[in-house]
C-alpha cells in the first residue's frame, strides 16, 4: 500500500471512525482501523461488532494494499499533524508510514486477517433527507432506556403512519414520539435500534446535509451518504403498543409559554428532593397555575405561572428532569399540557404542532 491524500481530509474521517472501534480484550483487532487503498481512493473501516462504519477519502494510489492500526494512536497522530498539506502513507512489512513535510511517523500494524467485514446490508430501502432522520431521532432518543435488562425499551423505534415516519422512545417513566412527513417510505412494521448506537448515528450524520439511504431487515439497518456507509445490528424485540397509553382525551389543560415554564422547572430543581420530584397544581377557576418543590435541608420554592386553565382542579407530582428533557424537540414559544387525572400520564406537547408528543408519569409517592 502506498499513496497520497489530504491531511485535512484523512484526519476529519479518522476522528469520525475510531470513536466507532470497539474495545474488545478478547478480539483486540477491533480496536484497530482498517486502512484499505484501492482504486482511487483510501477507506477507513471499523467496528465494535453491534456498529460499524466505513468512509471513503479521494487518494492518488501507488499501490493498493490494506493495513490495520489502532485507532486511537491514528486519531492522536492526526489530531497533532500540521493541516493544509498531503501526506504520504506506505505500508512497509507490515508496518505504517506516515510522511508529512516536518514528520516521519511509523506505527506498528496488527493483523487483519480476522477484521470483520462490514456486511452490505440488503432488504428494504428508502431515502430520506439527512435533516429529517435526525430531527426525528433526536426528538426522541433521549427518552430510551439506559440499561439493558429490557433490549426492546433501550432503543429508539421507527415505524410508518400514513404519511409520517414515526420515531418512539420509552423507558416506562416517560415517552416521546415525532412523526417526520415522509413521501414514498414503505410500509415499515417496526425497527428497533440500539440506545447505545444511537449517539454514534447522530454523530456521524448530523452535520451530513445530503440525502441518506436507508436500508433495513430483520437484523441490520445501514445509513449510506457519499462517502459514508453505517450499519447497526438491531434489536430482535416486539416494542409495547404505546398508543394504548396515550390519554384520548383530557379533563384539565393548560397553555403556557415555554421559557416561562423552564426558568420555573429550573428555579424548583433547587428545591428538589432525592427523587427530583416537583409538584404541580391547576386549578382553572381560580387561574392559578403553580409549580413548589421542597427539600428538607434547603427550604422550599412556590412558583406561580400565567397561563391559560381549562377543565378541573388537578394536583400531582413529577420527575422536573423528565419535563426539562424534553424542551429540546419544542420550537414552539408556546406550550400545551393535557392532564387526565392525578394517576394518567400528562401529556406535553407543541401548540400548534402535532407532530411530537411527550407524556410524562406522576410520582405516586
Amino acid at each position: 500500500m502506498k499513496l497520497e491524500c489530504k491531511i485535512e481530509e484523512i484526519k476529519n474521517k479518522i476522528l469520525q471512525v475510531e470513536r466507532i472501534t470497539g474495545k474488545n480484550l478478547t478480539l483486540p483487532v477491533l480496536n484497530s482501523i482498517l486502512l484499505i487503498a484501492s482504486g482511487k481512493s483510501l477507506k477507513l473501516r471499523a467496528t465494535n461488532l453491534s456498529l460499524g462504519i466505513e468512509v471513503e477519502i479521494p487518494a492518488k494510489i501507488e499501490e493498493e494494499g490494506m493495513v490495520a492500526i489502532s485507532g486511537s494512536v491514528l486519531s492522536g497522530i492526526f489530531s497533532n499533524v500540521f493541516q493544509n498539506e498531503n501526506v504520504f502513507l506506505e505500508n512497509v512489512d507490515g508496518n505504517l508510514l506516515i510522511k508529512t513535510k516536518k514528520s516521519k511517523i511509523k506505527l506498528k500494524g496488527q493483523s487483519h486477517d480476522d477484521f470483520p467485514t462490514i456486511p452490505r446490508v440488503v432488504g428494504t430501502s428508502f431515502e430520506i433527507e439527512s435533516k429529517k432522520l435526525i430531527d426525528g431521532i433526536k426528538s426522541v432518543y433521549y427518552s430510551s432506556s439506559v440499561s439493558d435488562i429490557k433490549p426492546e425499551i433501550s432503543s429508539v423505534f421507527i415505524h410508518t403512519n400514513e404519511e409520517n415516519l414515526v420515531f418512539v422512545s420509552t423507558d416506562s417513566f416517560r415517552l416521546a414520539e415525532k412523526k417526520i412527513k415522509s413521501k414514498g417510505v414503505p410500509e415499515i412494521q417496526g425497527i428497533l435500534i440500539p440506545f447505545k448506537n444511537i449517539s454514534e448515528i447522530l454523530r456521524v450524520f448530523g452535520e451530513n446535509s445530503s440525502v441518506i439511504t436507508v436500508c433495513f431487515n430483520k437484523n441490520q439497518i445501514s445509513f449510506s451518504s457519499d462517502d459514508i456507509y453505517l450499519t447497526s445490528r438491531v434489536i430482535d424485540g416486539v416494542f409495547p403498543d404505546y398508543r394504548q397509553i396515550i390519554p384520548k382525551t383530557s379533563t384539565t389543560n393548560a397553555v403556557l409559554l415555554k421559557q416561562d415554564l423552564l426558568s420555573a422547572l429550573k428555579l424548583s430543581n433547587i428545591f428538589s428532593d432525592k427523587f427530583n420530584q416537583v409538584n404541580l397544581k391547576v386549578t382553572p377557576k381560580e387561574k392559578v397555575f403553580e409549580l413548589s418543590s421542597n427539600n428538607n435541608d434547603i427550604g422550599e420554592n412556590k412558583t406561580y405561572l400565567d397561563a391559560a386553565l381549562t377543565g378541573e382542579s388537578i394536583e400531582l407530582g413529577f420527575n422536573y428532569k423528565y419535563f426539562l428533557d424534553c424542551f429540546q424537540s419544542i420550537n414552539t414559544d408556546s406550550i400545551s399540557i393535557k392532564f387526565s387525572g392525578a394517576s394518567s400520564p400528562l401529556v406535553v406537547s407543541p401548540v400548534s404542532d402535532t407532530s411530537f408528543t411527550y407524556l410524562i408519569m406522576p410520582m405516586n409517592r
